[in-house]
């Protein structure tokens, strides 16, 4: 049985080498003749003999087929007006098939790398990738939830650099980190001066190994040591 008035919601951001993009689910598209905005965070209301973890765990592999991904609790968000489009409330109460009231819903967020395992896996459900930039209007207040959880992946950074590296594939290049410190921070990063922040930083280690295949000069790979990492942040 559903708890009411409780729910979690999920955001799930991973990088392309690209774009960092958030994980979204389709919804039926119309209810008795209504036109719904048809994507929305991967969330639900949550059993009334689970907790909140449990139920953000369990809504993540029904509604996206992701198993074993770290969630981190980030924000509780409660405001009276989550629930003002009638259409939004019709959709829920036929989804849940009971009466739905106010709801407070707690988002957990998870960085991800974006590989073609990952990318399969959410091909088999209603759900897709999509382009921060490219996010439309979507259901209840998800809008502002994926725009919080932008802000604490920025705290997080702040705090804590390898959380960047969840984001990144084993061995990556200086460029996809300055691209990727870009996106996050929302500003561009003068090219020459990132080059002497990464040789700085003990922990991203230059390999032997080069691009391949590429028509531009091929740019050395590096990696993340979490060993030294540690060590150095201790």
């Amino acid at each position: 049985m559903a708890n009411n008035h409780i729910s979690v919601d999920c955001v799930v951001v991973g990088f392309d080498g690209e774009q960092l993009k958030v994980l979204l689910v389709k919804r039926a598209n119309e209810v008795e003749g209504e036109i719904l905005h048809d994507m929305k965070l991967p969330g639900s209301l949550i059993y009334m003999d689970e907790d909140l973890d449990e139920a953000a765990k369990r809504v993540l592999n029904e509604l996206t087929g992701l198993k074993n991904v770290n969630l981190i609790q980030f924000k509780a968000f409660g405001s009276k007006d989550r629930t003002k489009d009638p259409k939004d409330v019709r959709w829920l109460e036929r989804a849940m098939k009971s009466k739905v009231e106010r709801i407070v819903t707690v988002a957990y967020l998870s960085l991800v790398k974006i590989d073609r395992t990952l990318s399969r896996s959410v091909d088999d459900y209603h759900a897709c990738w999509v382009a921060l930039g490219d996010v439309k209007e979507l259901a209840f207040d998800h809008n502002l939830i994926i725009k919080e959880a932008m802000k604490s992946i920025r705290q997080y950074v702040d705090t804590n650099p390898s959380y960047l590296f969840d984001l990144l594939p084993r061995k990556f290049t200086a460029s996809q980190l300055r691209t990727l410190y870009e996106l996050v921070y929302g500003k561009q990063i003068d090219v020459r001066n990132f080059h002497k922040k990464v040789a700085m930083m003990e922990y991203v280690v230059p390999l032997e190994e080069k691009q391949q295949g590429v028509a531009h000069r091929a740019a050395r790979y590096y990696r993340f040591d979490k060993k030294i990492y540690n060590k150095v942040r201790r």
